[in-house]
């Protein structure tokens, strides 16, 4: 593969919701997700050089991805812990797409938001249909520890669920 501007927008155009969907998991903040996908486009293009072709495209673009959001999620907690929040009431942003969902539906993906982040990203990923086998390699984890992680994740959300 050539390692070249053009070759890279186009793995990018091609992948582009992969980086959307775990950019979106988040960040709920519209402004905040275009910075975090620019990040996650400069940290792709800062590695491109070094990505390994044994490993799948996706793979390599799901973990830099997340670990890229991670760390802004990270850094984003650590900020909110230095300063004071806004009251809620006062800004409410609404996404696009949250509109669209079902009320039952916006309730999952709110309680899936609230998983630490391993666990969310976890579950973006099966929810892409990821086999195990996949998602343990983008996670550096073994298959048998993505199953037993998800079960115990359906447990957690199915109990927050019956308790609504």
């Amino acid at each position: 593969m050539k390692r070249d501007k053009k070759t890279f927008l186009e793995i990018i155009s091609s992948h582009q919701l992969i980086i959307f969907k775990v950019c979106n998991m988040y960040c709920t903040n519209p402004e905040d997700k275009k910075d975090l996908v620019q990040e996650v486009i400069l940290q792709l293009w800062r590695s491109f050089e070094k990505y390994d072709e044994r490993f799948k495209l996706s793979t390599w673009i799901y973990r830099i991805t997340m670990n890229v959001a991670i760390s802004n999620y990270r850094k984003y907690t650590t900020r909110q812990k230095r300063f004071q929040p806004l009251d809620k009431n006062l800004v409410n942003i609404a996404i696009e797409e949250d509109r669209e969902l079902t009320e039952q539906t916006q309730m999952l993906w709110q309680m899936i938001k609230q998983l630490n982040e391993f666990d969310k990203a976890l579950v973006i990923l099966y929810l892409e249909e990821k086999s195990y086998e996949e998602i343990g390699s983008i996670l550096d984890i073994s298959k048998n520890v993505v199953g037993v992680r998800l079960n115990r994740i359906r447990q957690k959300l199915k109990k927050k669920i019956e308790n609504q």
